[in-house]
């Protein structure tokens, strides 16, 4: 019996198969879009400087806690008592706490009433250190489309150092309506709120007295 042997493919051949089906195979594939950039905006309050004498102590600000919701450059809402949410593509400038940490730092240098201030890592020698927790801030709504109202919540806590002798807690409360569903109205209503919020925690930490000089 007599049998026939296959062909050989050409080489040729081969190569061309495999590349045919290689595109096939990449036409079939979709690709994963990039995901826009978020547009970024800035916090930024009129904040009124608190006004009185001079003390004679040192500060340092903490970087102020926040739990993992608001631990973010993420713009937070709330649709329902239970629920968090964030405005799609649009973010702040810096992590939230970073912020609130420099808008404390600005309002107690602004006032020209104490003689030193600082944040807690830079290794500075004080007198008090000023902590702060973030509880609040994001837009809350009544109606889906309605404008929000914004929530802001702190508390603040001075301790005397080095013993960190926690000498006084604050609850600064504030509240502000936009004036429409927008993110630019929404923005200045959160300005509104967290500017009074700083103000009070401001006067309230410069009205300590000074630390007993064996302290020091």
């Amino acid at each position: 019996m007599n049998f026939k042997a296959s062909p050989v493919p050409d080489r040729r051949q081969v190569i061309l198969a495999a590349g045919a089906g290689l595109l096939s195979a990449c036409g079939s594939l979709q690709l994963i879009p990039t995901p826009p950039t978020p547009q970024l905006y800035l916090l930024r309050p009129r904040i009124m400087p608190p006004m009185g004498s001079s003390v004679a102590w040192r500060l340092v600000v903490a970087i102020p806690d926040a739990n993992a919701g608001l631990n973010t450059a993420r713009i937070a809402l709330s649709r329902s008592a239970t629920t968090m949410d964030y405005y799609a593509n649009a973010a702040w400038d810096d992590r939230l706490p970073l912020l609130l940490q420099k808008l404390l730092l600005e309002t107690f240098d602004s006032s020209g009433r104490i003689v030193s201030v600082g944040r807690d890592t830079a290794g500075l020698e004080t007198d008090y250190l000023l902590q702060t927790e973030l509880r609040n801030f994001e837009a809350h709504y009544d109606t889906p489309d309605g404008a929000p109202k914004i929530m802001v919540s702190l508390q603040a806590k001075l301790a005397r150092m080095p013993q960190r002798e926690i000498v006084g807690t604050l609850n600064a409360t504030h509240e502000a309506q936009a004036s429409a569903n927008n993110l630019d109205a929404i923005v200045l209503a959160f300005d509104e709120a967290i500017a009074p919020a700083v103000a009070e925690i401001a006067a309230w930490t410069l009205a300590a007295p000074s630390p007993p000089p064996q302290q020091r």
